[in-house]
């Protein structure tokens, strides 16, 4: 397993012209790529880094989708944003670069270092998610205007490998669903390309390097009351329409909110957060006219859905009865046709 001790942060500490005075370091998050695989080289390793009156964060990583160019490149936009009066963290460089390769206890490890920021966001409120839609939108102005690139893959296309929605979830079903009724799994699959081409119609839009990972764990508030962000590990380039969006949704469905908002709490930090995002950076009328499509995609074929998991506890989708899962493809039809949300 990867570790480090006092000695290899104050090297790193010193080569990042940081003051090497070491009080303390405690681990933020470790990935143990070794559970799965013993002999893993791999390694995501987060450590706070405390000396006389100043902490930062050191991030070791061995990745294979993420080399140092690729590190390299996600540090210099962040500085660009943090050059640009986007609140984040200030990143610092070795040589002139913001990343450094060390070999550590047999590993071989691409280092970064920023300042530690405190007031980690735990739960987000309307005005919580108004603030980070205007940072989204901030970020992407910034990003536009810089011609800021970032060639990595990111979380939230629509048009490609996403982490909100799952259609092939549902396709590689068909044999059982078609099974169950087959008119109905060709109305869903025909809804499907239809809202694919609706959004696809936006595909021409150039794209832009973004943050890519807008969430509870990587968003904090300085004690003047500004939202910021840190953690570039999923920056890629994007349409911004299509982050804005999927970052939206990601922020009204997928993370801690107050109790007073239960039962309502998507409606009310989506609609939040678009409003503080379209203050400072406005949808076209061609986004607009999309939004009910992609909106429509991502609730019908929603990730946890198309896991069977809001089903019968310990109900597989291969032990559910027909009825059940005829229900399921009713409920998916009905998400897919339903075109209310606008903005």
């Amino acid at each position: 397993m990867f570790t480090v001790t006092n000695e290899d942060i104050a090297v790193v500490l010193r080569d990042f012209d940081l003051p090497a005075e070491l009080i303390s370091f405690t681990e933020l998050q470790r990935y143990h790529y070794e559970q799965d695989e013993p002999d893993s080289k791999q390694v995501r390793l987060i450590v706070k880094a405390v000396t006389g009156g100043r902490s930062f964060v050191l991030r070791f990583k061995n990745e294979e989708d993420a080399p140092q160019e690729i590190i390299e490149a996600q540090s210099r936009f962040a500085a660009m944003l943090y050059g640009h009066g986007i609140e984040t963290p200030k990143a610092y460089t070795s040589d002139g670069k913001y990343t450094r390769l060390y070999t550590i206890n047999g590993y071989d490890v691409v280092v970064t270092a920023e300042d530690f920021m405190d007031g980690e966001i735990r739960e987000v409120d309307p005005s919580t998610a108004m603030d980070t839609g205007a940072l989204l939108a901030k970020m992407h102005c910034a990003a536009e205007n810089a011609d800021a690139h970032v060639d990595s893959e990111v979380l939230f296309d629509p048009l490609s490998d996403n982490d909100l929605f799952f259609y092939d979830a549902f396709e590689r079903r068909r044999e059982r669903l078609t099974a169950v009724n087959g008119a109905l799994y060709d109305s869903i699959a025909r809804k499907h390309e239809e809202l694919l081409s609706r959004v696809g119609t936006l595909a021409d839009e150039p794209k832009y390097a973004v943050q890519g990972d807008i969430s509870d764990c990587n968003l904090y508030r300085t004690k003047d009351g500004t939202v910021g962000v840190f953690d570039f590990n999923r920056c890629g380039d994007n349409r911004l329409f299509f982050d804005a969006v999927m970052q939206a949704v990601f922020e009204a469905r997928l993370m801690d909110y107050p109790a007073d908002l239960e039962g309502r709490q998507e409606e009310i930090i989506l609609s939040s957060f678009l409003k503080g995002y379209q203050q400072v950076r406005p949808f076209t009328a061609r986004q607009k006219e999309v939004f009910p499509y992609l909106y429509a995609l991502i609730d019908a074929f929603w990730g946890e859905d198309m896991s069977w998991s809001d089903r019968s506890p310990g109900t597989t989708f291969d032990e559910a009865d027909d009825a059940s899962v005829e229900q399921w493809m009713k409920d998916i039809y009905k998400r897919e046709t339903d075109l209310k949300h606008t903005v």
